[in-house]
């Protein structure tokens, strides 16, 4: 695979060269190649096949994933979040110790390798809030909980250039990889301001169904606003919103 450069760049098929664009800009390949018939039933392809199906079973994770934290993606994720987390998903389906090669799937107890995820790399939670939190998940209430003892916001955040204003947000998703069903709450603090004054203790809970045998997953982050005569809004369209998955129970 090549790039194309110079002025005139395009797509379409000249000779047995294949232009196309791409996320990386104009790129040009070879056609032909192998067929999709002999990928599926040659037996010198196995491990191709083995390697696809594993592949497709953590697309249908990573998405059923992203599904559940939706609300809170479409305002802190970065362009590049579906493809990073389909690769830490396909090192859950590989920690499948249970299941042949091409067979192995999403295991409970191995989500927690998904733990410390940061939805936007460009703006990580802990080069955003410094006040110390904990976060905890209580399965047999099915309580998940987020709590940030008082802090003063102006020695304690980094806020973007811009923004006036902050608020802290949570979300507890209980999630099905068998069935591709979740169960999702959230919740967030009131907006304050980057004062000096001390900001009283902040908890945050999310309530899911009480002893669920499925994983559980909390994510935790903060929001910037801009104040404009009165009115906040969202900073950048959401582009230096930290989010990060800061617990996981993986279910039994």
């Amino acid at each position: 695979m090549g790039r194309q450069d110079g002025v005139l760049q395009f797509t379409g098929q000249i000779g047995g060269l294949s232009f196309y664009k791409s996320k990386q800009g104009y790129q040009v390949r070879k056609k032909g190649g192998i067929t999709a018939d002999r990928i599926r039933n040659d037996p010198a392809f196995e491990r191709t096949r083995e390697n696809g199906q594993e592949f497709g079973r953590a697309g249908r994770a990573n998405r059923l994933l992203r599904s559940a934290f939706r609300s809170l993606l479409l305002k802190s994720a970065d362009a590049l979040m579906t493809s990073r987390m389909s690769r830490e998903m396909m090192k859950v389906i590989q920690a499948d110790t249970i299941n042949t090669r091409g067979a192995r799937i999403v295991l409970g107890q191995n989500t927690i390798l998904l733990q410390g995820f940061e939805f936007n790399e460009a703006a990580k939670l802990g080069s955003s809030l410094y006040a110390p939190f904990t976060a905890e998940i209580d399965r047999a209430t099915g309580t998940l909980t987020v709590t940030v003892p008082a802090f003063i916001p102006q020695q304690m955040i980094t806020p973007p250039s811009g923004s006036t204003h902050a608020q802290l947000v949570t979300a507890g998703a209980e999630i099905n990889f068998t069935d591709s069903s979740f169960v999702i709450s959230t919740s967030q603090s009131d907006q304050f301001a980057f004062d000096n004054l001390l900001l009283p203790q902040i908890t945050l809970t999310q309530a899911l169904p009480a002893n669920s045998t499925q994983p559980l997953f909390l994510a935790f982050g903060i929001s910037f606003y801009q104040e404009v005569n009165g009115v906040l809004y969202p900073l950048k369209n959401g582009a230096y919103n930290a989010l990060a998955l800061v617990k996981i129970d993986g279910g039994v």
